[in-house]
């Protein structure tokens, strides 16, 4: 049966397959098919504690998500019933041999036939191929690359938002499962283990007993109150005896000692190819399993390549050849593999080095979040410092080689099965010919040092000399694997030949590392980017130490306290200058605020800021563009660009003493994302920061002015709270004039604006109180293009009020600046130009009374919420040659600031607003105030990716 989907015609073969589309297109045709694009939602409540939503995300679990790697698709709760039985082992103990140094280091290079990054073209073959500034200072030349056309950023946004273009692989075969019947899986096999086909509950007698049995497991006291509390009719023993009839289908873990210079190391691990074998078939995951590489285009003439997941990269496509050249009808499994060392209390308290197996095949939605349990356990390896060893680089040596002893031992498994391939049963019971092959490994810069066996600071790579690790003209080939493996196979027949050779091609002497016989592998290439420690604590972190070197710490902090606030901008009251120790998510904080910190802030020896702000920019572009969900040929080029871009200005910080020298390997690695992302996906199919959840809080629902007893009287202290709590000195007349624009469409544009004043003068308004709303909750449909959460954007719009702990402190108001649309752009389908919107602050949203709602607005467009906004000036025809971003200033008309009461449908998003400080900041300003004081501002790009992909 086929599933087809009108809004592209793409047909699917399940009705999940066909949800999973419309949950992850960009096209609005096709999420008609399920959802309501552009709805609008509100809770109306007498709580005083509701808030007000516009549209809904999607329905996700992420609210109760454990912390990164808490859990796997088996729990986070284990006993001794996961492990094999411990004794002596037999034929356990395996010899790791320690020849040679072990040095860390971070390089990179880049085969020019791997891809050409400046090519239109879509040969079938290419992925068979892969596996306020002044005067520039004299004697340094203008910088030759230009900020990207704003134009060719506005083209690009709206591809990535458009139809795409498919081209499935050739081979029918290829993907397709061997049986045509399906067999009995996944709970049909569970039920079929209990004898129980009808109780889902089973061996429990009813969802009450399972969930006292589960509270009783995971969150309750000890055995003794539970014998207690179940004293009636069970006990403890008789909870565990049901329990045990549960089946475990989770693979046990097993023992293995390693033997290295006199010591026996233990390594506790699964069985991977069960480990793959239990997510394969798992059938939560069954319709969203992909089994064969498909092309994406974002053109018609399909020349402009399109990536996200891993199966629409070039590595999947390429061994999906490489397996049909030997025998069709293979189904590749990408193994990506993680690390990172944690606490384990299972192992007596002690430091544990988990190791963490996923497959390339689910989705990275479900991957990267450890509530979807798209992660398993694979195993520990020895945390051991090998403090006995005094020698710093035996000890080095046999770190490394116990590291790769252990990991043999883990991914064995995977040699046979990836190169014949073994049949697995899908969750919906189909069966398929899967090689388990490993694609990817995701870790930091001394995991990538280890796994590699590159040493430190070189690039794990490329062949990068440390020297001109960061030279931007210069592009080096990858690291030779066949080069490699040639080298390390002569470790036992010429031992001083072996440590000569290993010296001279850059790597580690490491005896038999655990991927020199993984078939179709690469494991230079199968470093992935890590955004969170290369960019955010890497780059990121180097170029705030640089700006904190290069200006006054009185000055950027002062500007810290006077930026006004916003829901997606972290408020630094103490600046920047002086925190110590920053996690990646302070770091994005910071990059927020950076470039409007320095926008207009002088040197303090004269000399011009141009460059610095211009490299600053270039930085921000390449962090933000690096997290695009979707990428595209056009934005790689922006991702190239913005890198070239940063290494043509970061002249600015030699000639200020900072730096020097220029070989940093995280700044070095930026050099391959973009290689990365055709290979494999973009970044967030393998970064770990996207596991951290946001929490919106809510916000007060309505308020009441009166009684509605002597209503005149009221009127008049109701507008004078208004004017005097919210800042609406016009709401009055704003409201008249909406809603005789509304009765009245024919008063419209400038010719009619004298006779439209005149019929607001006169409208009566027969009401003497308006709810009001604090808080307003925004969902679009074009957030899923920027933000790898279902979270809200959020608008306040709150007066001051008391302090709850302290009575006597009154909390400051807080009034936020949003993007208004001007109608002639559909903003649920994505911007087209920043000329269709202009920014606006909010003073108040509201609701009129139903009574008020009917008497005054006829027909039957009777928007319900609405808000009061301030006007600012409409956007330039374009931003600033130097960085980038508008300069707008408060819209004045007839001397009085230009208001407007507007549906409240019509605000895009929020948007922030950095002041214009001038050379010095002026002290009176406050961040609470600076909205009203500062008489220009810029809008920034960089509050969020939405604002990134929207301010364009």
């Amino acid at each position: 049966m086929s599933f087809p989907c009108h809004g592209c015609d793409r047909v699917f073969d399940s009705e999940g397959a066909l949800s999973l589309h419309a949950e992850r297109t960009r096209n609005p045709a096709c999420r008609a098919e399920s959802l309501e694009v552009g709805a609008i939602h509100f809770v109306d409540s007498e709580d005083e504690d509701a808030d007000t939503n516009m549209g809904d995300p999607p329905s996700s679990s992420d609210s109760l998500s454990p912390p990164h790697f808490q859990g796997d698709l088996f729990g986070a709760h284990y006993d001794e019933s996961d492990f094999e039985p411990f004794g002596d082992p037999v034929n356990n103990i395996h010899s790791a041999t320690s020849e040679g140094e072990m040095d860390m280091d971070d390089n990179d290079r880049i085969d020019m036939d791997y891809i050409d990054h400046h090519s239109e073209s879509s040969s079938e073959d290419e992925d068979e191929l892969a596996a306020n500034p002044g005067a520039e200072l004299p004697g340094r030349p203008q910088s030759p690359l230009p900020p990207p056309a704003r134009d060719a950023r506005i083209r690009i946004e709206t591809a990535l938002r458009d139809k795409l273009y498919s081209t499935p692989y050739p081979s029918a075969k290829a993907g397709a499962p061997l049986e045509k019947s399906q067999l009995k899986a996944g709970y049909h096999l569970y039920a079929n283990a209990l004898q129980s086909q009808h109780n889902p509950y089973a061996p429990f007698k009813s969802e009450l007993d399972w969930h006292v049995a589960r509270w009783a497991k995971l969150r309750g006291p000890g055995s003794t109150a539970v014998t207690e509390l179940l004293s009636i009719p069970e006990n403890t023993r008789e909870l565990n005896g049901l329990i045990d009839q549960i089946p475990n289908l989770r693979p046990r873990f097993k023992l293995k000692e390693i033997m290295m210079a006199g010591e026996i190391y233990e390594v506790y691990f699964r069985d991977a190819l069960e480990c793959v074998r239990v997510l394969f078939a798992e059938p939560e995951f069954a319709q969203y399993m992909v089994t064969k590489p498909e092309r994406f285009y974002a053109d018609a003439d399909k020349t402009k390549r399109v990536y996200w997941d891993m199966h629409t990269a070039k590595w999947w496509w390429a061994t999906q050849c490489e397996l049909d050249s030997e025998k069709e009808g293979g189904t590749v499994v990408p193994i990506i593999i993680s690390t990172d060392k944690t606490q384990v209390t299972l192992f007596r308290n002690k430091m544990a080095y988990p190791v963490y197996l996923t497959i390339g095949n689910l989705p990275k939605e479900i991957r990267r979040k450890p509530s979807q349990r798209g992660q398993v356990l694979l195993g520990y390896l020895p945390t051991t410092k090998l403090d006995h060893i005094t020698n710093a680089s035996a000890r080095r040596r046999m770190l490394a080689n116990l590291f790769h002893a252990s990991m043999r031992e883990v991914l064995s498994p995977l040699k046979q099965a990836g190169e014949d391939g073994v049949g697995m049963m899908r969750g919906d019971g189909l069966v398929f010919r899967c090689h388990p092959i490993f694609a990817a490994y995701v870790g930091d810069y001394l995991e990538q040092l280890l796994v590699a066996g590159v040493k430190y600071g070189e690039c794990p790579i490329c062949q990068a000399p440390r020297e001109k690790m960061c030279d931007p003209e210069t592009r080096y080939p990858f690291r030779d694997l066949e080069a490699v493996l040639e080298i390390l196979a002569i470790a036992d027949d010429r031992p001083a030949d072996y440590l000569k050779e290993c010296k001279h091609a850059g790597v580690r002497p490491i005896y038999r590392p655990f991927w020199d016989d993984l078939p179709y592998s690469d494991v230079f290439l199968s470093i992935t980017p890590d955004i969170l420690h290369q960019l955010y604590q890497g780059v990121i972190k180097h170029l705030v130490s640089w700006i904190k070197s290069a200006y006054s710490h009185a000055e950027i902090d002062a500007r810290c306290r006077r930026l006004p606030r916003n829901h997606n901008v972290r408020a630094f009251m103490k600046g920047i200058t002086g925190l110590e120790k920053l996690t990646g998510q302070e770091h994005g904080d910071i990059a927020r605020i950076l470039l409007g910190l320095i926008a207009d802030l002088r040197l303090p020896n004269g000399m011009s800021s141009a460059r610095l702000v211009k490299a600053t920019r270039a930085m921000l572009d390449f962090l933000y563009l690096a997290q695009y969900p979707v990428h595209s040929t056009e934005t790689l080029d922006l991702l190239d660009d913005a890198r070239k871009r940063f290494h043509h200005n970061k002249s600015i910080f030699e000639d200020l003493g900072i730096r020097t020298q220029w070989g940093l390997p995280k700044l070095h690695s930026l050099d391959h994302y973009r290689p990365a992302i055709e290979r494999l996906g973009t970044p967030d199919n393998f970064n770990t920061e996207y596991t951290e959840r946001l929490h919106i809080n809510f916000a007060k629902d309505a308020y009441e002015a009166s009684n509605k007893k002597d209503e005149y009287p009221q009127m008049t202290q109701w507008l004078d709270r208004l004017a005097r709590d919210y800042g609406a000195v016009n709401f009055r007349h704003a409201l008249a004039r909406y809603i005789v624009q509304q009765n009245q469409p024919n008063l419209s544009g400038p010719r009619q604006r004298r006779n439209l004043e005149i019929e607001a003068v006169y409208k009566h308004i027969p009401f003497v109180q308006v709810p009001v709303f604090y808080k307003v909750r925004f969902w679009s449909e074009d957030f899923p293009r920027f933000r790898n959460s279902n979270t809200y954007d959020v608008v306040h719009c709150r007066p001051s009020y008391p302090s709850k702990r302290d009575p006597r402190k009154i909390v400051p108001g807080r009034f936020d600046t949003v993007l208004v649309s001007d109608g002639s752009a559909q903003h649920d389908a994505g911007p087209r130009s920043i000329q269709h919107y202009c920014v606006a602050r909010v003073r108040t949203v509201f609701v009129l009374p139903q009574s008020g709602r009917q008497l005054l607005l006829q027909g039957a467009n009777q928007t319900i919420h609405l808000a009061y906004v301030e006007w600012f000036t409409p956007f330039s025809a374009a931003p600033d040659s130097t960085h980038g971003m508008y300069k707008i200033s408060p819209a004045y008309r007839d001397g009085i600031r230009a208001t407007s009461v507007i549906p409240l449908s019509n605000i895009f998003c929020s948007v922030h607003l950095f002041p214009i400080f001038g050379p010095v900041v002026d002290r009176t300003w406050t961040a609470d105030g600076v909205l009203d004081q500062c008489p220009r501002f810029y809008v920034n790009p960089f509050s969020d990716r939405h604002a990134f992909g929207t301010i364009l």
